[in-house]
């Protein structure tokens, strides 16, 4: 992607204040060549649904378009009936954040209290409306862990109506334990609401184990959140479910349309029982995938590469280096996107969030980051562990054959790399020189997040961190453009009123 068709697309990115471009403006942008991206910037599932799947929704694309869907009580019950769900605990929406919406209208009366950096439609979205919105900032210190305790007491200082937790956490895919997560939701009872979002739980290795959504229908307060899209690999297809006790769910299915859910999501749902197997084998192929990728990343000089348990891998840049300048020279010279956290609250420029990939592309983007961050080849990789797999929300079915996720793999590994664009001048790197040593945190499969003790048991240096950095907290650019500088108070006052 080279000329006015990358400026054009470079362009786009500088013009946004929350979210990416998305592929469609992308692709007017660069005149038809979003196609030729690697896609390092949207959290989707490369596995899943198969090339077999494709072609059979493909067959039924006349008939998906020309029809109505059934109404969303017919959809959602075939989808509970998969899942081992009571329809009545449960409301799906035209994608997750459809919901966040009406959570927000419905439930969301002067107050939410949420961790940054986060989903950016925790935030945004109440402060649209002109409720209050009080954020925790996730310290950088301890590696972007949630203290549930340190959570509770700031939503107590605050006294805020509702609380929100994601469950891994986005950008950093930080996951809290099942206990701690029900030890939380115990805590703060009174509130009118807590949410729990766990739209990528399904990456997670233990995802069935720590998801709270049987305990949420239990409850009066609490609301669990899911994502179908990133988890099927559709996000063009939107869809989403929330569930909690009757009450509250019936009181959000009411408020939404009756025709909510579109033709494609109908398609995909009904065609989800025969493909079970298929999707349990993609979530095992991205959490091969997600310890691959970390390990290759800490290969290069002076990146932090955060535990992840989503899709996603949260990674702060080398002392010098600017995420804005990295993507767009990604993107220009190297055809691969990948999503800046410059404009996540609770984040800045220095860190990147990078999308779980097949291997073969993994090695395009560390390849490109090397050229653009330090003029050339600097690491060479040995084979990374293998986790554990992941335990998806629908039931395997046994003794069924495996061919297609495999054939999906194999096919993804044959493709050839897409040729980068000789140029005349070689473009100057970013960093004048690479670090001396890579400072990566440890990389653990199952333990993903790091307590306080296991982090101020490492030394300073090996989490890239001055003493003077770790004794302070991180101060946003909004708590900046505010006046406050750091500490205490400006988390209590960060974003006071709406």
């Amino acid at each position: 992607m080279a000329g006015s068709n990358g400026s054009n697309v470079t362009a786009l990115f500088r013009a946004s204040t929350a979210h990416s471009p998305s592929y469609f403006t992308l692709n007017r942008a660069g005149g038809g060549a979003a196609g030729e991206i690697v896609d390092f910037c949207i959290p989707c599932n490369p596995y899943f649904p198969t090339p077999a799947m494709f072609d059979q929704l493909g067959s039924r694309l006349r008939e998906i378009l020309t029809y109505y869907p059934s109404s969303a009580d017919t959809i959602t019950a075939e989808l509970c009936q998969l899942l081992g769900l009571n329809p009545q605990t449960v409301a799906m929406g035209n994608g997750s954040t459809e919901l966040i919406t009406w959570i927000d209208h419905l439930l969301v009366r002067e107050s939410l209290a949420v961790p940054v950096p986060t989903f950016g439609r925790w935030t945004d979205q109440p402060m649209e409306t002109g409720k209050r919105v009080d954020m925790l900032l996730l310290p950088e210190a301890r590696g972007f862990a949630l203290d549930p305790a340190s959570f509770v007491q700031f939503v107590r200082t605050r006294g805020s109506r509702v609380a929100v937790i994601c469950n891994p956490n986005n950008p950093d895919g930080g996951l809290l334990p099942r206990q701690q997560v029900l030890s939380l939701l115990d805590q703060l009872q009174d509130l009118d609401l807590v949410v729990v979002d766990e739209s990528f739980l399904e990456f997670a290795d233990e995802g069935a184990e720590t998801s709270v959504a049987a305990e949420a229908v239990l409850r009066t307060n609490v609301i669990v959140l899911r994502s179908l899209g990133k988890n099927f690999g559709l996000h063009g297809v939107r869809f989403g479910y929330l569930v909690a006790n009757p009450g509250l769910a019936g009181k959000v299915r009411a408020a939404l349309p009756k025709w909510n859910l579109n033709s494609f999501a109908e398609t995909v749902v009904f065609m989800l029982k025969e493909h079970r197997q298929e999707y349990a084998e993609s979530l095992l192929q991205v959490s091969r995938d997600r310890q691959e990728m970390i390990w290759r990343l800490t290969q290069l000089p002076g990146l932090t590469v955060y535990p992840s348990q989503g899709n996603f891998v949260y990674v702060r840049l080398p002392e010098g280096a600017d995420g804005g300048i990295l993507r767009d020279r990604l993107l220009a010279e190297h055809a691969v996107l990948i999503r800046e956290c410059g404009n996540k609250i609770g984040s800045s420029s220095r860190f990147v969030r990078l999308v779980v990939r097949p291997v073969p592309d993994v090695e395009m983007l560390v390849s490109a980051m090397e050229q653009v961050l330090y003029g050339g080849r600097t690491r060479s990789a040995p084979p990374a562990p293998q986790p554990a797999p992941p335990q998806p929300m629908l039931a395997q079915v046994p003794n069924q054959p495996q061919p297609q996720a495999q054939q999906a793999q194999q096919a993804l590994a044959a493709q050839p790399l897409p040729q980068i664009p000789a140029q005349q001048v070689a473009p100057a790197p970013m960093l004048a020189q690479a670090p001396a040593q890579p400072q990566p945190l440890p990389q653990q499969s199952q333990q993903i997040v790091l307590a306080p003790a296991q982090l101020h048991q490492q030394p300073l240096a090996a989490r890239g961190l001055t003493p003077a950095q770790a004794a302070r907290p991180g101060v946003t650019a909004r708590a900046m453009a505010a006046g406050y500088t750091s500490g205490t108070a400006a988390v209590d006052r960060l974003i006071a009123q709406a």
